[in-house]
């Protein structure tokens, strides 16, 4: 009986973890992650919105949790997606800046990433949309096939553009293959000289339908000039009026082949990213230029996954994500009226900055979550990271991260859930420089750098000081309170300095 007392906590304790990771191990629920690029948390109803309505996305908010304080992990796209896939803070691996349309993959494949992780665990995963994260190991061949990319680091399948639209190649891959490739009729891509005669923005601003505020002079094409030459393909090329539906399409279709088991479904929609040429139905319909009547697109589009996901019967089984890479840009190089039009409309809501900003508006983005009948509505101010994505399905699958993998991931689903109030305790945010937020207090090092970013007229946050927020009582970071609190902004700038040498790359 001794013996038996003695044991009978360890015991219980044994069999309820045991318990416990088998609960976790058997809930194998859908996944679909709506990615946007470049959209504003002042740009979504359900975050305040001025001017715009998104009652799709708003959908979303009604039956699920609304994330205050979530983030991405960089101010722009490619370092953002590349944190989100891998778990690792992009500034701990050289290359993985804003890529060209022709450079090669930057996650190794072979890789534990976010879609290896689900494969491990027995879901179909798919890609659709913008990449923007490399592809092949050297010079890209478009006319063969373009390897290795998103099937090669976790994808079952991948319906993608390789960088962005106002990057060439302007055409779609599908799987390996640029979609609707004529063979004689070769594609040709260079990011170094002029190929081919096809005209260019700058050479024949007389065929610009957009006028470029800002480089995007290169390949013309669709009356649109963009970065890098392109000659050739014709036949695959994209118009850019047709991406969204597209896109949806592509991803509406891969939950209609993947009904039947688990699947994770990464949607990353362009919008609205610049060039901003939404299809005819929406243009005009927002009021405040190309821009809004791309976030109206992107709308419809997150509806349209929505009622599919309704008419399969798999809203009950699927948590759907809806985030952004960064935070808002107006002009970003083109002269479509998004700033003559924006009227009382602010982008960034609350948060200073925006897109390549070291302020919250640089990395603080709208983000949503809802799984029927597990997640109740409501808000939370919990400090989270799509970096975390990782660690947080592990846990919740019941899966394990291999030793070294996913480094700067960590376990935060009990908030994505809404059943913790506790997310992280810090979070590095890259923007021109690396920032720290401890709690609501945030740090920026001070730094060399123009008070604007060029062309975009938003706010950089570069000071030759450094920069203390306490953002409990000052949310849109207006007072810099480093000279009050030298304690703390030193404390912050160590631990900045001890997080960057660890782990290194």
């Amino acid at each position: 009986m001794f013996l038996y007392a003695r044991m009978r906590k360890p015991l219980f304790l044994f069999f309820a973890l045991l318990f416990g990771a088998a609960h976790a191990a058997g809930e194998r629920p859908n996944v679909v992650l709506i990615y946007a690029d470049d959209l504003g948390t002042g740009d979504v109803g359900c975050f305040g919105s001025i001017g715009l309505k998104t009652p799709n996305i708003d959908r979303l908010a009604k039956d699920g949790l609304k994330l205050t304080d979530a983030h991405a992990s960089a101010a722009t796209c490619t370092p953002s997606r590349y944190s989100l896939l891998t778990g690792e803070y992009a500034w701990r691996k050289k290359g993985t800046g804003i890529l060209p349309g022709d450079a090669s993959l930057i996650i190794e494949p072979g890789r534990f990433t976010l879609p290896s992780l689900f494969q491990k665990a027995g879901y179909t995963t798919g890609v659709v949309g913008k990449w923007h994260l490399g592809l092949g190991a050297g010079p890209i061949d478009w006319n063969t096939e373009v390897k290795p990319g998103p099937m090669e680091i976790g994808f079952t399948e991948s319906f993608i553009m390789a960088a962005t639209g106002d990057r060439v190649p302007s055409v779609y891959l599908d799987g390996h293959k640029v979609r609707g490739l004529d063979p004689a009729d070769p594609l040709l891509v260079s990011y170094k000289e002029k190929i081919g005669t096809e005209p260019t923005g700058k050479e024949n601003p007389e065929l610009l339908t957009m006028r470029s505020t800002q480089g995007h002079n290169q390949t013309l094409h669709n009356g649109i000039g963009r970065i890098g030459y392109m000659a050739g393909g014709k036949a695959a090329r994209w118009k850019d009026e047709d991406l969204g539906d597209e896109f949806t399409k592509q991803a509406v279709g891969f939950l209609e082949r993947s009904k039947d088991k688990p699947f994770f479904l990464y949607y990353a929609a362009h919008e609205p990213h610049v060039p901003r040429r939404p299809h005819p139905r929406f243009e005009g319909k927002s009021g405040l230029g190309l821009r809004g009547d791309a976030i109206l697109a992107l709308d419809w589009s997150t509806g349209e996954i929505l009622n599919a996901l309704d008419r399969l019967g798999l809203a009950e089984k699927t948590i759907v994500i809806f985030s952004s890479d960064n935070g808002a840009v107006v002009d970003d190089g083109y002269a479509d009226e998004a700033v003559a039009k924006m009227g009382d409309h602010k982008p960034s809501g609350p948060w200073r900055g925006g897109k390549y900003s070291l302020f919250e508006g640089g990395t603080r983005v709208p983000t949503l979550v809802r799984w029927p009948g597990r997640v109740k509505p409501g808000e939370s101010g919990a400090l989270v990271c799509q970096i975390d994505f990782i660690a947080s399905f592990a846990a919740l699958l019941g899966e394990s991260v291999p030793a070294g993998a996913a480094p700067d991931s960590q376990n935060v689903m009990p908030a994505l859930l809404g059943e913790s109030r506790d997310g992280r305790a810090e979070l590095v945010e890259q923007g021109w420089r690396l920032t720290l937020r401890e709690g609501p207090w945030k740090f920026i090092p001070p730094g060399k750098g123009p008070a604007r970013s060029a062309g975009t007229d938003v706010e950089t946050g570069n000071l030759p000081e450094p920069q203390l927020f306490d953002l409990s009582t000052d949310p849109g970071e207006t007072k810099n309170v480093a000279a009050e609190h030298p304690e703390r902004a030193a404390s912050m700038q160590g631990r900045l300095d001890a997080l960057q040498a660890k782990h290194p790359r």
